[in-house]
C-alpha cells in the first residue's frame, strides 16, 4: 500500500471523525440528544454584533490608508507635494495598490461615507477628505495648465494622461460611480464648492454625451454595436439620483428612473427573478447569464435610486416592484455558506465576494427603509453579512472577488474569471454592507434571536 494512499486514508478518518456528532450522555434519551447536537454551519449562524461589523470595517480602513494612497507629485521629477495650493506644472498622483479615481473607488467614496455615518469614526470621513481635495485641486491646476499638444513626444510629460477620466470622460465607468461619490461627499459637507465643478463635469457626459439607444436609454458600442451592459445601472442612476437630491431639478431623477425600467424591459427575466449581464439590440436570440456582480450593481443602484427618490414620483411604485422582485429572485439562488455564486442560477460556478456584500447592502437597506419584510430576509442578509465577513483576512484585504469582467456569451468565460485581493471591486461593496448591517442590527435587527433553532426577525408593521 502506498504511502499517499495511507495518507489519504488518515485524513478520510480525521474528518469522519470532526463529522460525527459527540456522543451524548448515557442517561440523556436519543430523542432528547438528537435535539441537542449543534449543527456544523460552515458559516457563523448568529447575528454579528455591530461592534464586530465595526472591527471588519475597521481593518479595510486600515489597509486602505496605506495601500491607496493620497499622493501629489511632481510627475518631471516624482518629488512629492505638500502644498496643494503651489502644484507644479505636471503634477500627478503617485500609485498605490489601487486607482483612486476609478469608478471602483466611487464605490469606495461611497462606502466610507456611509461608514463614518453608522460607525461615528471620523477616520472613514477623513480618508474621502483627503482624497477627494487633492483629486479636486490637481483637476483644476491641470484644467488651467492643459499640456501641449505634443505632450506625448516630450519626455516627462505625462499630464495628458494625470486625471483624464476626471478632465475628460469618455464612458459611464469614467463618470458614474465617481460622480455619486463626489456628490454624496458633498452633501456631507466636504470640499463642496471644489468638488461642484467636477460633479457638473460628470453629469454632463452622462446626461448629454453618453450615447444611447433610440429610446434615450444609455448604451455602449463595445464589445458590439448598440450593447447594454447591466453593470450601467450603477455606471448611471446612482449619480443621476443624487443629482436630483444636490440640485432639485425632477429631470435627473426621470432619466434615473427611465433607465431602470428601459433596461429592466430588456434584461430582467421575471421568472427567475434575475438580470442578464448584456443585451445586444441587433442580437437573436439574447443569452442570459446571470452573473452576479452585474446583478449587484442592478439591485444597488434600485437602492440608491430609491433612497431618495421623491415618494410621489409616477415611477416609484413601479422602481419598487422590480427591486422587491429581483430580491426575491437573489433569495431563491444564495448558498448554502450565505455567499452568491459567479454565475447565480450555477451551483458548479465559485464564491463569490463583491456579488454578496452588494446584495447584502441592498436587502439590509430595503429592510432599514421599510421596503422588505425583515422577517422574511433578515435571516438571509444576516447570513451574507456573516459569509462576507470571513472574506476579509487579518491584513484587512477582501478575498474572493473577481477582477474587472467584460461581458461574455459563453459560461466558460464567467466560470474561469480570476478572483485577487487587488480586484478593487470588493472593497466600496463590503464598507456599503457592513455600514448598513450596523444600522440594521442597531435597528429592526436589534431583537433577532433564535427560535427552534433558525434565526428570526421581527416583522415589519407596516410596508411602504
Amino acid at each position: 500500500m502506498s504511502r499517499c494512499f495511507l495518507c489519504l486514508l488518515f485524513a478520510a478518518a480525521a474528518l469522519a471523525r470532526a463529522q460525527t456528532p459527540a456522543a451524548a450522555p448515557a442517561d440523556v434519551p436519543p430523542y432528547i440528544a438528537q435535539l441537542r447536537v449543534p449543527p456544523a454551519y460552515a458559516t457563523p449562524y448568529q447575528p454579528a454584533k455591530p461592534a464586530e461589523v465595526t472591527a471588519v470595517l475597521g481593518r479595510i480602513l486600515t489597509y486602505l490608508e496605506v495601500a491607496s494612497p493620497v499622493r501629489v507629485l511632481d510627475r518631471d521629477t516624482q518629488q512629492p507635494v505638500a502644498d496643494l495650493s503651489k502644484l507644479p506644472k505636471n503634477a500627478g498622483f503617485g500609485r498605490g495598490d489601487f486607482l483612486i479615481t476609478s469608478y471602483e473607488w466611487g464605490v469606495t467614496y461611497a462606502g466610507m461615507i456611509h461608514a463614518a455615518e453608522a460607525t461615528g469614526d471620523a477616520r472613514y470621513r477623513d480618508y474621502v477628505a483627503q482624497r477627494l481635495t487633492a483629486i479636486a485641486a490637481v483637476a483644476k491646476h491641470l484644467r488651467a495648465n492643459p499640456a501641449p499638444a505634443n505632450a506625448a513626444d516630450v519626455p516627462g510629460a505625462q499630464r495628458a494622461s494625470a486625471l483624464r477620466n476626471v478632465l475628460t470622460p469618455r464612458s459611464l465607468d469614467d463618470s458614474g460611480a465617481m460622480a455619486a461619490g463626489f456628490i454624496k461627499a458633498s452633501r456631507a459637507g466636504i470640499a463642496p464648492d471644489e468638488l461642484r465643478p467636477w460633479i457638473d463635469n460628470y453629469l454632463k457626459w452622462i446626461s448629454k454625451d453618453q450615447m444611447r439607444l433610440a429610446d434615450g436609454t444609455l448604451a455602449r458600442n463595445r464589445p458590439l454595436h448598440n450593447s447594454l451592459w447591466l453593470d450601467d445601472l450603477y455606471m448611471s442612476v446612482p449619480a443621476l439620483a443624487q443629482m436630483g437630491v444636490l440640485t432639485g431639478e425632477a429631470n435627473y431623477f426621470d432619466d434615473a428612473v427611465k433607465q431602470v425600467l428601459q433596461f429592466s424591459s430588456r434584461m430582467f427575466l421575471p421568472e427567475k427573478g434575475l438580470y442578464r449581464h448584456g443585451w445586444i439590440q441587433e442580437m437573436e436570440p439574447h443569452p442570459a447569464f446571470h452573473w452576479a456582480r452585474a446583478n449587484g450593481w442592478a439591485v444597488v443602484a434600485m437602492a440608491e435610486l430609491l433612497s431618495v427618490l421623491p415618494e410621489n414620483h409616477a415611477g416609484r411604485d413601479e422602481v419598487l416592484k422590480l427591486f422587491r422582485a429581483h430580491v426575491a429572485g437573489l433569495a431563491a439562488t444564495q448558498g448554502k455558506t450565505g455567499l452568491w455564486h459567479q454565475l447565480l442560477d450555477r451551483n458548479d460556478s465559485y464564491l463569490e465576494t463583491s456579488a454578496t456584500a452588494m446584495f447584502v447592502y441592498s436587502i439590509a437597506r430595503g429592510i432599514n427603509r421599510g421596503w422588505l419584510d425583515p422577517l422574511a430576509y433578515g435571516p438571509m442578509v444576516s447570513l451574507g453579512w456573516n459569509a462576507v465577513a470571513q472574506q476579509v483576512n487579518a491584513k484587512g484585504q477582501v478575498e474572493n472577488v473577481c477582477v474587472g469582467t467584460g461581458m461574455g456569451f459563453d459560461p466558460a468565460f464567467y466560470y474561469y474569471r480570476p478572483v485577487s485581493v487587488y480586484a478593487a471591486h470588493g472593497y466600496g461593496p463590503v464598507l456599503l454592507a457592513g455600514a448598513e448591517m450596523i444600522t440594521l442590527f442597531k435597528g429592526k435587527g436589534a431583537d433577532a434571536n433564535i427560535n427552534d433553532a433558525s434565526l428570526q426577525f421581527a416583522p415589519s408593521p407596516s410596508r411602504h
